[in-house]
Parts: C-alpha cells; sequence; structure tokens
C-alpha cells in the first residue's frame, strides 16, 4: 500500500512538472528564462558599445519584445541603442522609448 501512494505521489507531482507550470505573470518558466536572457545579451551588448550612456538604458523584455528606457544625448545614439537591441538574438520588436537629453539653455 506504502508503494502505491509513493507511486501516485511521484506520478502526481511528475504531471505538475510537466504541465508548462506559469508564473504568476502568467508566463511559463522557459519564457521567463528566455526573456531574461534576452535582457542580459541586450545589456552586453550595449556595455560593449564604447558611448558611456548605453549603458545606462534600462532594458525590459517580455515575450521578445524588448522595450529601452532612459535618456541619451542624441538621437544618433537612440537610434544605435535600438539597432544594437533588435540584431540580439531572440528579439522580437524593439519598442524604443528613450528621451533624447536636452540642454539647458
Amino acid at each position: 500500500m506504502r508503494n502505491i501512494y509513493s507511486l501516485l505521489s511521484v506520478t502526481v507531482l511528475s504531471l505538475i512538472l510537466t504541465s508548462g507550470c506559469t508564473a504568476l505573470t502568467g508566463k511559463t518558466a522557459g519564457s521567463n528564462v528566455d526573456d531574461a536572457t534576452i535582457t542580459a545579451s541586450v545589456k552586453t551588448n550595449l556595455a560593449a558599445e564604447k558611448a558611456d550612456t548605453l549603458t545606462r538604458i534600462d532594458v525590459d523584455t517580455n515575450e521578445g519584445i524588448v522595450s529601452l528606457n532612459g535618456v541619451v544625448e542624441s538621437a544618433a545614439m537612440k537610434q544605435r541603442a535600438a539597432e544594437i537591441a533588435q540584431r540580439t538574438s531572440g528579439v522580437k520588436n524593439v519598442v524604443n522609448n528613450l528621451q533624447i537629453q536636452t540642454t539647458p539653455g
């Protein structure tokens, strides 16, 4: 009888683990890992760029869609950050919310 309960427990646990467990966000654990990997890759690619401002950009990823937030010094830097993010593996789309810093006159 004890073996039956053990077998039943293992079976139920296996079903739970293989059913595509979802987090509170409704995303699977694999999706969360993929988004975290994409975010880290985009940040690494931005840091590899020599422009110091690009390393201060906030990067968020949701289902392969990368959002860039923060302030950059020029329109060229804004465009460059989007290009770097877009060429990163796994990125489906880039939402460029970067603001261009204005110099007080």
